[in-house]
């Protein structure tokens, strides 16, 4: 880290990996954890951003002052809004009013025009279904004709899954020493299980890779959905399919309740003394039942996908007070 950098966008990536080795005393094996806060945007989400406006920029898809439009949660968001400020392009996020508020703040701060989206009548905030993430899309498509915008669709645009398999991958494989047995992630667009799943297969196909979802919309696992509108954000959308796996091997699926993901990420905090959010716990609580199973013994890889900071208004930490 002796490197001085041009623009944040440089300091994208070649983030930490840590043990977790106090939050697992007793149990048989390891957890890697890649805490993905470090990257500008404190989210996994900035990887995937600069490799979609890259990708864009060599194929002409995206032209010099043209307005870029996503929909997000708020963390592709972010990483949009870092990449647009550096390189020049407009940018507008659209935002469910159902995710934390602090996100949009942030989009907002690094210059985003961003346009909040109500939720369904009867959803409750911090609880985005699929139904809520559709009339965010509706609200997308609108804008991206309006303004005749590039929209950098985290859900196809193949730039997301690219990125790590360019870089999230190789990093957990070298940091880890190529120790690693098995990986898992809570799914949002599934383009880091897509490309971490990718790259770790080439290495060892008998590397164990997981989908997580959340109990209740595991759409993916063949569930029935009875809770659409779980407290996990930035994923689990109960979606049936997403393009980015159809041809990535999955070796199983594993489901988080909301409880469980406040649980570990609270317990991440305490022990360990990493901050992150829901999507974190839920990937520490998966990996903790994998450690009790199939993963026995072995080295599970995992991501820390954002930080804490963005939950601060959200039941995640309604327990801490001051």
């Amino acid at each position: 880290m002796t490197k001085l950098f041009s623009s944040a966008i440089e300091s994208i990536g070649q983030t930490p990996l840590v043990a977790l080795d106090r939050l697992t005393a007793g149990y048989d094996g390891r957890i890697l954890a890649k805490l993905e806060f470090f990257n500008p945007g404190f989210s996994k989400k900035d990887r995937a951003a600069l490799m979609v406006i890259e990708e864009a920029e060599k194929s002409g898809l995206l032209s010099s002052g043209q307005t870029v439009v996503e929909l997000t949660s708020g963390n592709m968001g972010t990483g949009l809004a870092i990449v647009c400020a550096v390189k020049g392009y407009p940018f507008v996020a659209v935002i469910s009013r159902g995710n934390s508020t602090e996100r949009a703040k942030m989009m907002s701060a690094l210059g985003a025009e961003v346009k909040l989206v109500d939720q369904l009548p009867g959803s409750t905030a911090g609880h985005v279904s699929g139904g809520d993430l559709a009339l965010v899309d509706e609200v997308t498509r609108r804008i991206v004709l309006e303004r005749n915008a590039f929209r950098a669709d985290q859900f196809l645009h193949l730039g997301n899954p690219l990125a790590h398999y360019r870089h999230t991958g190789p990093e957990l494989w070298g940091q880890s020493g190529g120790t690693v047995t098995h990986f898992c992630d809570f799914v949002g667009s599934g383009g880091t299980y897509a490309g971490v799943t990718r790259f770790l297969k080439e290495q060892d196909p008998s590397i164990g890779c997981y989908l997580v979802e959340p109990a209740g919309a595991a759409a993916l696992g063949g569930a029935d959905v009875s809770q659409p509108d779980h407290p996990i954000q930035g994923g689990g959308y109960s979606m049936p399919s997403l393009s980015f796996l159809q041809s990535i091997p999955v070796d199983g699926y594993l489901s988080v309740t909301g409880h469980q993901a406040r649980d570990k990420a609270r317990l991440l905090a305490r022990k360990e003394g990493i901050f992150g959010g829901y999507s974190s716990g839920a990937n520490v609580a998966a990996a903790l039942s994998l450690l009790e199973g199939p993963a026995k013994g072995g080295t599970i890889a995992i991501a820390i996908c954002d930080s804490g900071l963005k939950y601060l208004s959200t039941d995640l930490w309604s327990n801490v007070d001051f």
